[in-house]
Formats: structure tokens, sequence, C-alpha cells
């Protein structure tokens, strides 16, 4: 693990593996990198793995004030060009992390090689972003403890619970999220319109559904994977934290992906 200050932030990142080909890891809201902390290493076998603490999350420095999804691509190109890597990488990102990653390769099209998401989070309907704001001022007022009975029923569905040391980790570290910051993402969700930049991709893009996810149900993932030119969709029996409830069905899915186009 290391830190970086960059663009105004410090940023914590881990960079492993190694090889010629590279892939940039983008975990969910309120998560951090340790999401991936079962898929890295299994990737890092044949390539190198950058994973970071996003910008308002894990370790990194904590956000307030507005939040955009430029900045955070540019916190991915300023990573890459930090560690002195060049040339087209691949990303994978969950929830948030997968509207970043699809940004990113929006913003910075000649660095991308593939995009795999899945349930990504890239905007809230119209009719649902009152209620959605209400609910994270309440989570900056009361803390995290709030809200954790409903994001863990919604995205940690209970069948998928089998493994409780797993569970109880990631509600912990869920629990552990500065609110403030959390908002401040959240409101950047709620005020992201990326419908125009999906059509504009022309990466090869995977989305993968979770058919246990009740954050962002499958319709919602496969309605991103028609917006995108030529985007592959597969559902998988996962929910919306799925690399870390299912870190082996995720890890084989993106891997034959890539595998499979060669990035």
């Amino acid at each position: 693990m290391d830190f970086i200050e960059l663009g105004g932030a410090a940023l914590r990142y881990e960079l492993s593996g190694k090889g010629d080909r590279t892939l940039v890891l983008v975990h969910e809201m309120g998560g951090s990198l340790e999401s991936f902390d079962d898929v890295a290493p299994r990737f890092a076998e044949s390539r190198r793995v950058l994973r970071y603490d996003t910008r308002g999350a894990g370790l990194s420095q904590k956000a307030r004030g507005e939040l955009g999804l430029d900045t955070m691509a540019d916190d991915i190109a300023g990573l890459l060009d930090h560690t002195g890597i060049a040339g087209k990488v691949a990303l994978a990102g969950i929830a948030v992390g997968g509207a970043i990653a699809l940004h990113f390769a929006a913003r910075y099209p000649e660095r991308v090689s593939a995009v795999a998401v899945g349930s990504p989070a890239t905007g809230i309907a119209p009719e649902r972003r009152a209620a959605a704001l209400e609910r994270v001022a309440k989570i900056e007022a009361a803390g995290m403890a709030f809200a954790v009975e409903d994001a863990m029923q919604n995205g940690y569905a209970p069948e998928l619970r089998g493994d409780l040391k797993r569970f109880a980790r990631y509600r912990a570290r869920w629990l552990g999220n500065d609110p403030a910051s959390y908002a401040t993402v959240w409101r950047m969700l709620a005020g992201a319109d990326m419908q125009g930049e999906l059509a504009t991709l022309r990466c090869p893009v995977l989305v993968i559904g979770g058919s246990l996810d009740r954050v962002r149900p499958p319709p919602l993932a496969e309605a991103v994977a028609g917006a995108i030119p030529g985007a592959r969709y597969v559902e998988l029996r996962t929910g919306h934290y799925m690399a870390v409830q299912t870190p082996d069905l995720i890890f084989e899915c993106i891997d034959a992906f890539l595998k499979e186009i060669g990035a």
C-alpha cells in the first residue's frame, strides 16, 4: 500500500502483479480497495493490478463540498501517470465504481482497452432523486448506523451470507465510513447524467447484473448495457457488493471476458 497527494486530495493505492497488461479496480460507494481482497490477487497472477480508495473513501482523504465524475476519472489518470503505467488499461468497477470506470473510458478513450462493470450506478431516476437526497441528508446528520440495515438488506442479500465472517467484516467496514464524505459521493451520483456519454463508448464493455441485487436490480444494469454500442450483458447470482460477496464468480466472469478480447 502507498499514498499519493493528487489533485488536492491524498489517495491510498496498491499496485501488484506484473506483466504488460494492467487492470484498474474501482470499488463501490461505501467500499474501499479491500472490497477486492479476494479478487485482486487472482488477477495479479497474469497482469498488473491497480486498486485504490476513491476520493472520499477508505483511507483516502475525505471529501467535502462538490464532487464530480470528472475529478474521479482524473484521479485514475493521475494514479496511472504516477505509477508509470502507459498505454491502454482495462478497468473493472462495481456500482458507483462502475460509473467512474465508464466515465474514465469516455473522458480518456485513448487510455482504455476494455471496461467491465457490475451493477453500474450511472445516475438516479428523476422521480427518485428527492427522496434519495433526503435519505442522504439523514445519513450525514445521524451517521452510517442510520442506514446500515437497509444498505445490507438490499445490497448484501441474506441468500449471500453463507460466510458470516465475511458479511460481518464488510458490514463493520461499511459502518466505518465518514458520513459527510459518503453523502458527498452520493450527491455526486444524484447529479450524474451519463446517458449521452454511454453512447460514445467504443471499447469493449461487459455489464454484469446481480440477480440478488435489490439496490440496482438487473433491469437497471441491462439498460446501461443497452445504451452502450456493442456492450455485452450477463446476469449472475450475486448482489450489489458483488466483488465481496461472490469473488470467485466475479473473477471468472471478468477474467474470461478480458482474455477473450485480449485486454
